[in-house]
């Protein structure tokens, strides 16, 4: 049986070490090397040419994304699965632009992880969540089509806020507390927590009066 080679890229160590540890243990896979951010990345995939990378969306350097732009236009033989936190719809949209063959989130299971990650190595597609069905469908459809990922990126907001993080800041901003913001947006508690921190950390505010200061002034409401 061939083994599977894969490089991990992920900027916190942890979470490689958890990868790590987890795929160790699974016969035919073995991990290569890793990577801490996106240049990093690059220039591990041009060293190892693995069969698959596993790449995180938030990384210093390059983010996930533009790697895998650079890694599908590079490297076509290696596939590319993203493993990332965010479930945002724009983020799964971007990253079949830039030419990912899975979307996969931190918060899977062990099995859907294996699942997704033997699929995208026999050569086939895996995204995960509800949408998945419908972002396939637009794709498909032609109604995504591949876009220049760092032209894109430079004619958004200076925060780079994505649909579902301005959904949150509108809802944080009427005062509505995490499980008002889960129960409005169909998702978990514990989603709405990690979005809710993740956009605080994003715009560098410790309070709701800070948020709502830098929301005014960068016009982000």
């Amino acid at each position: 049986m061939s083994i599977i080679n894969v490089v991990l890229a992920d900027d916190h160590v942890l979470v490689r070490d958890g990868i790590k540890a987890l795929l160790e243990d699974q016969v035919g896979i073995k991990v290569i090397d890793e990577a801490s951010n996106g240049r990093e990345a690059l220039e591990v995939i041009k060293n190892h040419q693995p069969h698959i990378l596993i790449v995180d969306i938030r990384m210093p350097e390059l983010n996930g994304i533009e790697v895998v732009a650079e890694v599908s236009k590079s490297y076509p033989n290696v596939r590319t699965l993203v493993l990332s936190m965010h479930d945002s719809e724009e983020y799964v949209v971007k990253a079949i632009q830039a030419g990912a063959d899975g979307y996969l989130l931190k918060g899977a299971s062990k099995e859907e992880f294996l699942k997704a990650l033997h699929k995208v190595a026999s050569g086939g597609k895996y995204f995960t969540g509800d949408i998945s069905a419908i972002i396939m469908n637009n794709f498909v459809n032609g109604n995504v089509t591949k876009t220049d990922v760092k032209e894109e990126k430079q004619i958004e907001d200076p925060f780079n806020l994505t649909k579902r993080e301005k959904q949150i800041l509108n809802l944080v901003l009427q005062l509505k507390n995490n499980k008002d913001i889960a129960d409005e947006l169909q998702i978990s508690k514990r989603t709405a927590e990690v979005h809710r921190f993740n956009l605080m950390k994003k715009l560098d505010v410790k309070n709701l009066m800070e948020l709502s200061n830098k929301a005014k002034e960068f016009e982000l409401i």
